[in-house]
């Protein structure tokens, strides 16, 4: 209760043009991002126990969801653009105090974003036999690779909604509600995983010099049982979302007057503008990612394994990040809503200094504990040591990393995503892609991440570049929104 009150009175300010000093200021960043950053930090801690589920099947298991990784976070993150170019006007409309606008956007963009979703999960669905062979995956992971990702597509309307009402609740100024349904995704996601990976099996143990044995149900379904609990995890928290932002929501409830759902077309219009630009990088990023997996791929089935098992270690670095950049969109979204140019400058500089700092500690944490992480995720000890060097080439580059991440966040609550989305564009192609395809044949998978590592490196600094000049607050116009 305390924290809700103290948080709605300083976004009160921004909105009603009260004095904001430097103390109160680095105050709301953190009551808005530490409940934000929890909730990544748990989804990382639960995906790990997610793949150390799947890990302890084997490699092949591993490299069969690897495989379609990258296209899986394609189509996440086109529901993720779709949802930002709606959240992105309801924040500037809380910020100008329009609270009758920003029910009106969010009525509107239920129908606009499941339709989207619905037709991503078509096509998903139509592709999926297909897309593990076009990926040059082998005989031995395209059958657990394929159902995998029909799964996944199945369940995309649940993840657009998730992804909608959990940004419509945060660019509200409202991070505890989605930072704990999130929470709580993560540990159905397990639960459910639990029973539905493996087979029936019984424990023992001993208590008090008796012995004690308990049977616990499963399925048995291994890759496919993985897919399905996660499903199951989206389907729950996606309905308790929407049930919060709006029925329970102060700001957003949209039982506070009527109004249509039909999308209008100033409202797509302006949705356009903010989340093309993001699902176009997006589009041409995963083209990038699925070429750094064509690279992979013909490195074998360990390469493959430790790719995957890399990328999700490192999310223990990085999601701390995303969780900044949700506040920093919030923050800067409200000000310039409010028109406060310098106020949205400032909450800018106090969120990347933030972010920075938490990614770089977070990636001493990286350094020094992945040998022991890889212990848990996998039991195989060629894939745990070539994981743990990919993951020590990349700490380096975490710092930098962090900047084009709250960067982006920042210049995304300015509307300001054009230029941002080519910069990230370039950067991956010009750079990363270019070293990888270079180093891979001579340094093999270490090869693929120091170019990895040099990209975000270079990225960082020009995101940095971006942010210390004024072209990024000139893309919002006021009177647009009013």
């Amino acid at each position: 209760m305390k924290y809700t009150q103290s948080k709605d009175k300083l976004l009160s300010l921004i909105r009603e043009g009260g004095k904001l000093d430097w103390k109160n200021q680095a105050k709301l960043t953190a009551l808005l991002s530490f409940p934000s950053m929890l909730a990544q930090v748990v989804h990382i801690l639960m995906q790990y126990i997610d793949a150390s589920m799947v890990g302890s099947l084997g490699a092949q298991a591993s490299a069969s969801i690897g495989l379609v990784s990258t296209t899986i976070w394609l189509f996440g993150s086109l529901c993720s653009a779709a949802s930002v170019g709606f959240y992105v006007q309801v924040a500037h409309r809380i910020g100008a105090n329009d609270f009758a606008g920003a029910r009106r956007v969010l009525r509107q963009s239920f129908m606009a974003c499941i339709l989207f979703a619905l037709t991503l999960s078509c096509i998903g669905v139509g592709i999926s036999s297909s897309l593990p062979h076009w990926l040059g995956g082998g005989k031995d992971i395209c059958r657990d690779a394929s159902l995998y990702f029909m799964f996944f597509s199945m369940c995309l309307p649940f993840s657009m909604l998730n992804s909608l009402c959990s940004g419509m609740l945060r660019c509200s100024g409202n991070m505890h509600i989605p930072s704990l349904l999130n929470v709580g995704m993560c540990l159905l996601d397990v639960l459910f995983n639990w029973f539905l990976i493996f087979p029936s099996r019984t424990y023992e143990w001993s208590m008090f010099n008796v012995q004690c044995s308990m049977n616990v149900p499963g399925a048995g379904l291994g890759v496919v049982g993985a897919v399905l609990g996660t499903a199951l995890a989206f389907v729950v928290c996606s309905g308790l979302m929407c049930y919060f932002t709006v029925v329970r929501s102060k700001e957003l409830s949209l039982r506070q007057e009527s109004g249509t759902f039909i999308p209008q077309l100033s409202t797509l219009r302006e949705s356009f503008r903010i989340a093309a630009p993001i699902a176009v990088e997006h589009v041409i990023l995963c083209g990038a990612q699925i070429v750094s997996t064509l690279i992979v791929a013909p490195l074998g089935t360990v390469a493959i394994a430790a790719n995957s098992f890399g990328i999700t270690v490192e999310a223990l670095c990085y999601m701390p990040g995303y969780g900044i950049s949700d506040a920093a969109t919030t923050l800067v979204g409200q000000s310039l809503g409010a028109g406060r140019r310098l106020l949205a400058r400032s909450f800018g500089r106090i969120t990347l200094s933030m972010g920075i700092a938490f990614m770089t500690l977070m990636a001493v944490v990286m350094y020094c504990c992945s040998p022991a992480l890889m212990t848990i995720m996998t039991p195989d000890a060629e894939v745990q040591r070539l994981t743990v060097q990919i993951l020590r080439i990349e700490a380096f580059a975490e710092p930098m990393f962090a900047a084009s991440i709250v960067c982006y966040g920042i210049f995304v609550g300015a509307r300001d995503t054009l230029i941002p989305c080519a910069m990230n564009l370039s950067s991956i192609w010009v750079v990363r892609i270019t070293l990888a395809t270079v180093l891979a044949s001579t340094m093999g998978l270490r090869g693929v991440w120091i170019a990895m590592a040099v990209e975000l490196t270079f990225r960082g600094i020009i995101f940095l570049i971006r942010f210390r000049g004024d072209s990024w607050l000139k893309a919002f116009k006021p009177k647009e929104n009013r």
